[in-house]
């Protein structure tokens, strides 16, 4: 028999002696989707060839007389020798009685477990990896939508690096102390065992405990978070490593705070603050004995929170969230001197958000002056809820007015004092204070307007 033309197609009905060139010449018949073209040498090995020209070996064969088909690889990939390599490779395996397309995908399968397996593990380490401070900062995060300013800013302060200037009037060149926390943040998360907090609590112990007390807390807080989280919660250990009783009795116990401001030293501390040459300070320190409201909550006063028309002062509150309070009158004549520099009622062109901070310095030059020393600035707090005593002023109307959690079940689900009310007790609690302060006001006389002043 005469041998074909070289540019002629092969013939697809009768297997081929494969060749480069047969390959070559394989095309697909105009009416078919794809065509095969059987290898003489190889049983079950074949070229396919698509409509639209693409070639590739493919292994062909019975498996329980059904017709099984796996594809080897593109004919520009694979030599003639490696695809029946392959499809002998097959053929054995097939033979075994085992489906070559099962093993591929088995194959498959722990292929893509091996890379699962790897990824795990590499997200594991990398957890692993994290420190205290990188899971503090997440912390914080996700747990600031429900927590007030006085209380996300304790957790800052209490983990902060400190090495920076002050900011603090006559500081000098001082540089702020880390906070009690510091020392923890740049341990792995997962050393951080009870005996390290144990070594910590007896440190910090020695020599600020109030604020370490204060830290462990929010340190036992945050650990039980992590244990609640599937990320963190496998490097601790299932008991809270804080929670030890060696931690606690190294801190101390907090000692009861007696600071506070007897009626006869009224007059003094009153002539003392009304000395302080910053009077933003001055009014800020009567506020806050007026008011009985903790410092920061007077601190963070803005001038929208003052509604002159109805005499109400609105104060961001850790326990309610806000709490409204009358306005009385010689707070609102205080009020009206002030400058309106920006936002903040209690504002400082020197400080870096505009506000006050804690004017402790100049409180204890006020009371040290008046004799006064070691009053502080909660004692002022305490203060307003001791003077209450003398005018016998129901205990609920001060808790409401200082924004404590109510004691009582009457108080938590039945009393509920509109501002009106509240004003007719504050309104004389303050009377009485000036008076006994030898203060001489008018509470009938309108407050001098607001004036504004440059920043």
């Amino acid at each position: 028999m005469a041998r074909p033309p070289k540019d002629k197609a092969p013939d697809l009905s009768a297997a081929q002696d494969l060749t480069a060139g047969l390959i070559e010449r394989l095309t697909c018949p105009s009416d078919k989707a794809q065509a095969f073209m059987r290898d003489t040498k190889t049983p079950g090995l074949r070229v396919r060839v698509t409509a639209a020209g693409a070639k590739s070996f493919v292994f062909e064969a019975k498996l329980n007389r059904q017709t099984i088909r796996r594809t080897i690889g593109d004919v520009r990939a694979w030599s003639i020798e490696a695809a029946r390599a392959e499809a002998n490779r097959l053929r054995v395996t097939l033979d075994a009685g085992t489906d070559p397309r099962e093993v591929e995908r088995d194959r498959q399968a722990a292929a893509v477990e091996k890379k699962a397996a790897a990824a795990a593990k590499v997200e594991a380490d990398k957890v692993a990896a994290l420190n205290v401070g990188e899971v503090w900062a997440v912390y914080l995060a996700e747990r600031r939508p429900f927590w007030g300013d006085l209380h996300y800013r304790d957790h800052i302060d209490k983990a902060k690096a400190g090495g920076l200037p002050s900011g603090r009037r006559g500081g000098g060149k001082q540089l702020t102390k880390p906070g009690p926390l510091a020392a923890l943040m740049p341990l792995a998360l997962k050393d951080l065992d009870q005996v390290t907090i144990e070594r910590w609590a007896a440190d910090e112990g020695k020599t600020r405990p109030s604020s370490a007390r204060l830290a462990w807390r929010l340190l036992t807080v945050f650990l039980t978070w992590c244990g609640e989280q599937p990320a963190y919660a496998a490097l601790l250990p299932a008991k809270n490593p804080a929670k030890t009783k060696k931690a606690r009795e190294a801190l101390g116990k907090a000692g009861t705070k007696s600071d506070v401001l007897q009626r006869g030293q009224l007059a003094a501390w009153f002539a003392a603050v009304q000395q302080v040459p910053n009077s933003v300070i001055a009014t800020c320190l009567q506020m806050m004995l007026l008011t009985g409201a903790r410092p920061g909550e007077v601190l963070a006063l803005r001038w929208e929170d003052v509604n002159t028309q109805w005499r109400g002062i609105s104060i961001r509150d850790k326990v309610e969230g806000t709490r409204e309070i009358p306005a009385t009158p010689y707070m609102l004549h205080l009020l009206a001197a002030l400058p309106r520099r920006n936002q903040w009622i209690f504002s400082s062109p020197t400080s870096s958000t505009g506000c006050l901070t804690e004017p402790n310095n100049p409180h204890t030059r006020a009371c040290k002056a008046a004799g006064l020393e070691g009053l502080t600035l909660h004692g002022l707090r305490r203060s307003f809820a001791s003077l209450t005593e003398w005018l016998e002023t129901p205990a609920g109307v001060v808790a409401q007015i200082q924004g404590h959690k109510p004691s009582a079940t009457a108080e938590k689900h039945y009393k509920v004092r509109p501002l009106e009310l509240l004003r007719v007790h504050h309104e004389r609690i303050e009377a009485w204070i000036l008076e006994q302060a030898g203060i001489v006001f008018d509470a009938q006389a309108a407050p001098g307007a607001l004036r504004v002043v440059a920043g």
